[in-house]
């Protein structure tokens, strides 16, 4: 079991990264300067949390903060970024891409056929690989640039599927929290792509920067598990402070309404009304996930008032029958001390009075 661990834990940051070298490179072959290479450089973080991990945690991850998934962010936004940058005014057609392709594939059927009547079979893969290679290279830069965003959070969904989970979560939150990344994943593509790919906005260096910051904001929701996960409180706060308690009771259900709110659907939806509202940009895509936008965020401000309102309708319940407002998320430990200390309390309460009245007939005899 140990050694599946360690394969996983290696194996997923591998992929990450070399998917991370692929974004250089493509970053090197669009600008045509080697200096970019320097960026590969960011992976010696990936490789040193590598090594602390495999260390100290055996391979297995952390309770609500994931350092690999963080650090590999880290390594591919810079490149998605100059990439996005560079096609700011660029567009790509498909005929000649296509036409490109056709040529690549006569060349690699040529050279098969060469290579198969005259040398040997080492001289035939190199030439395949070569021929692969140029194939590669007249891709549109707009298709690689897709490419790379598609597979970039396909890869952040599958390397948290394969990363070690650690003792604190468990696999059925796992599956929780990669189900709801999906989803995720899904809207921050479509926002992304559908933004950046307005004829005006492409226009706009500033308005693509700024699409690309609130971008760049949204994927810092994949390192944290905080969705599918309660905070822990003590007895004393659960027993006393109400707004610890409402954060320790709902603290999975508070953390996805500040997610949509804060981090994903608020601002994409001030994005894309700014788009509409000041540039005058309108299509029907935009219109329908502006719309989408309003949608959810009304939705999760209702579920709030929701939380709220019951939450105090039980504090107030449990208040007048005099029982304990423990948290869920509590030990049983925590809850049964916060039980009897309440408990003795009360009996203390209840027992002052009777000596006080067995006191007064005595002094009327």
């Amino acid at each position: 079991m140990e050694l599946m661990v360690l394969l996983n834990a290696l194996v997923t940051r591998l992929l990450f990264v070399l998917h991370s070298l692929i974004g250089v490179w493509r970053v090197t072959a669009v600008k045509k300067e080697p200096k970019y290479w320097l960026l590969a450089l960011l992976n010696l973080l990936l490789c040193l949390e590598t090594g602390l991990t495999l260390k100290f945690k055996q391979g297995r991850g952390y309770k609500w903060f994931s350092p690999a998934i963080f650090l590999y962010l880290i390594c591919i936004v810079p490149s998605l970024w100059l990439l996005e940058i560079h096609h700011g005014t660029q567009y790509c057609g498909n005929e000649p891409g296509a036409v490109q392709v056709n040529v690549s594939n006569q060349d690699f059927n040529q050279s098969r056929e060469s290579s198969h009547g005259s040398e040997g079979t080492d001289h035939h893969i190199i030439q395949t690989a070569k021929v692969f290679v140029n194939q590669l290279s007249t891709i549109c830069e707009t298709v690689w640039t897709l490419a790379l965003h598609q597979t970039f959070l396909l890869l952040l969904v599958v390397g948290r599927w394969l990363l070690p989970i650690g003792v604190e979560i468990t696999r059925d939150q796992l599956s929780q929290l990669l189900l709801m990344f999906v989803g995720t994943a899904a809207d921050i593509l479509e926002f992304a792509s559908e933004t950046l790919d307005i004829e005006d906005v492409r226009k706009n260096y500033a308005l693509i920067n700024a699409i690309l910051a609130v971008w760049t904001w949204s994927m810092l929701q994949f390192p944290l598990d905080l969705a599918v996960q309660h905070i822990g409180c003590k007895p004393s706060a659960s027993a006393r402070r109400i707004p610890s308690l409402l954060l320790c009771r709902y603290s999975a259900e508070l953390w996805n309404i500040g997610v949509s709110l804060f981090i994903q659907d608020g601002p994409f939806f001030i994005v894309r009304s700014i788009l509409m509202g000041h540039f005058r940009i309108f299509n029907q895509m935009l219109v329908f996930f502006t719309a989408k936008n309003v949608l959810v965020v009304t939705l999760q401000l209702y579920r709030l008032a929701v939380i709220t309102l019951d939450f105090r309708s039980t504090v107030l319940q449990k208040s007048r029958k005099g029982e304990v407002c423990c948290c869920p998320c509590e030990p049983y430990e925590a809850r049964a001390h916060a039980a009897g200390r309440q408990e003795n309390e009360m009996k203390e309460f209840v027992a002052v009075p009777p000596k006080e009245e067995s006191q007064a007939p005595s002094e009327d005899h």
